[in-house]
């Protein structure tokens, strides 16, 4: 899950990142759910993605290399 702002920057809330299935910036950042919900966030899409692939990174780095050969 990532930490993310409102977009009244006061307050934090956590997103399930598998959650999201896309963004738009218009100008603010609209996070839009496989739920269907619109999820205005203060970050940009490009903040958002660093977010995603910190927290990605460490789970793909130390996967199982074996799981990705195909034979």
């Amino acid at each position: 899950m990532i930490k993310l702002t409102r977009i009244n920057k006061q307050d934090t809330f956590w997103v399930n990142e598998d959650q999201i299935e896309f963004m738009e910036e218009t100008p603010d950042t609209i996070l839009s759910m496989v739920s269907g919900r619109k999820v205005p966030v203060a970050e940009s899409a490009e903040e958002v993605v660093r977010l995603i692939m910190k927290v990605r990174r460490p789970i793909i780095l130390n996967s199982d290399e074996e799981a990705y050969k195909y034979e």
